[in-house]
């Protein structure tokens, strides 16, 4: 099983940056597709972004293409979710994801960081 902590949430203004970041054991990168959701209140959780196992690929949600950033840190363990621009919508737990599926492995989640956009 994979643990997951993410830090770096907490609030911000409308227009403003945070960066987000998830801790995972080592070489978790290296057979994980790790993915950032968030979960707004009273709503579904939803994909904001992925990076492939590599770090070659990246996917993003319409919402946040151009304005957020995923990436990993091999050397720290560390992924990554540079968010610039935030609008109110940005406001959710954003959680972390690693997604071993593909390979026959399980699917993790981190506890969650709750970012909240002020206007």
């Amino acid at each position: 099983q994979v643990q997951l902590v993410e830090s770096g949430g907490g609030l911000v203004q409308t227009g403003g940056s945070l960066r987000l970041s998830c801790a995972a054991p080592p070489r978790t990168f290296n057979y994980y597709v790790m993915k950032w959701f968030r979960q707004a209140p009273g709503k579904e959780r939803e994909f904001v972004a992925a990076i492939s196992w590599n770090g070659i690929t990246t996917t993003y949600a319409d919402s946040v293409k151009g304005r957020f950033t995923i990436s990993t840190d091999n050397d720290k363990n560390t992924l990554y979710l540079q968010m610039n621009l935030l609008t109110a919508k940005g406001t959710a737990v954003y959680y972390c994801n690693a997604d071993g599926r593909a390979r026959g492995g399980s699917e993790q989640w981190g506890q969650g960081t709750q970012v909240t956009v002020s206007s």
